[in-house]
């Protein structure tokens, strides 16, 4: 009589770089912490700009984001979000600078969600 044989596992294949594939030692250079906004009006000249004034624990900055379409002002002051806040400053459009900016997901249809913590967490807590 043969001896059962046990099947061997294949292999699982390794993700194959893309040309976007970015290093780990880039993406370590990110740094994502939690802010509270604290104020947020829709930027007049613009279709889908909001300027938001965000707590970020030891500081306030004011970041721009793309979101007029999918947010109204009194939905977002409260809201704990999710920023980057060692990005550049930016000058978006004319006489309006954004200091960090915010992290969203969006589907197929185009809805727009604010990636936010689950449970509220002090404004400045560092996101790892």
């Amino acid at each position: 009589m043969s001896e059962p044989t046990t099947p061997t596992p294949s292999p699982t294949p390794s993700p194959t770089p893309t040309s976007t594939s970015i290093q780990y030692d880039d993406f370590a250079k990110v740094q994502l912490r939690v802010a509270t906004i604290v104020q947020a009006e829709p930027i007049e000249k613009s279709k889908k700009l909001m300027r938001l004034q965000v707590d970020l624990g030891d500081e306030r900055r004011q970041i721009l984001a793309g979101i007029k379409e999918h947010y109204t002002a009194e939905q977002l002051v409260g809201k704990q979000i999710v920023v980057v806040v060692n990005l550049a400053p930016r000058e978006v459009i004319k006489g309006e600078v954004s200091n960090g900016m915010l992290l969203a997901a969006s589907d197929a249809t185009g809805k727009l969600v604010i990636v936010s913590p689950s449970a509220e967490i002090a404004a400045g807590a560092q996101v790892r």
